[in-house]
């Protein structure tokens, strides 16, 4: 897939929307300001690949601990640089998101044969493999007896950015696994349900929906980017990749 946004990269290679995904950035030099310690949307890297048009080797920024070249390299995930992305995004416009690989030992050919023989990405449930394994409370603070609100924020690929604003603006902020169901949701007493954003296809995940149809009347939900889908889903819509 690709991306069309002129920085922020530390936060698109956290971001749980982008599991299991090669991600091409269109901007051309990638890396210039380092990575810190600040800017991250999960725990780990969620990218499988990265692939960029030129690389910062010497970062400029106060707060950058490590350059992504070594970001990369210590969780394992490859990149390359010195690719065409804009010619690559080009070609993802038009035929949209397509498997992909980077690979140095193997010939076009070779590596066309083992794409062949991975499942489709939009039949993966993505979402169970990046939920949170426990409930957990953001920034919890002892002393706010009196919160404005309760949230709860079901996590099918949560971005840390969420939790953020929403404890910023006064709130008790929960995060909860998107298996969960609705009556240990409701259990928590939220005064509004959020569907965050996640990964790959919100047509297999049914078990969601369920969820989203029986919290439906009794909390105020929204849904944000496939939170959205999935919400559209309980009410009998039907989605589609553009």
């Amino acid at each position: 897939v690709f991306n069309t946004s002129m920085m922020g990269y530390q936060e698109m290679l956290t971001d749980p929307s982008y599991a299991g995904q090669i991600v091409v950035p269109t901007y051309p030099l990638i890396g210039n300001y380092g990575v810190n310690q600040q800017d991250f949307e999960s725990n780990k890297i969620q990218v499988r690949g990265f692939v960029v048009r030129e690389e910062c080797l010497e970062p400029n920024h106060y707060l950058s601990s490590q350059t992504i070249h070594e970001y990369l390299a210590e969780s394992g995930i490859p990149g390359i640089y010195g690719v065409d992305t804009r010619a690559i995004t080009r070609k993802l416009r038009s035929a949209g998101v397509m498997l992909g690989m980077i690979t140095g030992d193997k010939t076009p050919g070779q590596a066309l044969e083992e794409l062949k023989k991975l499942p489709d990405y939009s039949s993966i449930d993505f979402a169970r493999q990046v939920t949170t394994g426990a409930p957990y409370q953001w920034e919890p603070d002892p002393t706010d007896a009196n919160p404005l609100f309760n949230i709860v924020v079901l996590d099918c690929g949560l971005k840390y950015t969420i939790l953020r604003m929403m404890r910023g603006y006064g709130c008790r902020v929960t995060a909860v696994p998107c298996t969960m169901p609705a009556e240990d949701i409701l259990r928590l007493k939220p005064d509004g349900i959020i569907l965050s954003p996640g990964p790959g296809n919100p047509e297999v995940l049914d078990y969601i929906v369920d969820t989203v149809r029986q919290l439906i009347g009794k909390k105020p939900i929204m849904g944000i980017c496939m939170g959205n889908q999935l919400i559209a889903r309980a009410f009998g819509a039907k989605t589609f990749k553009l």
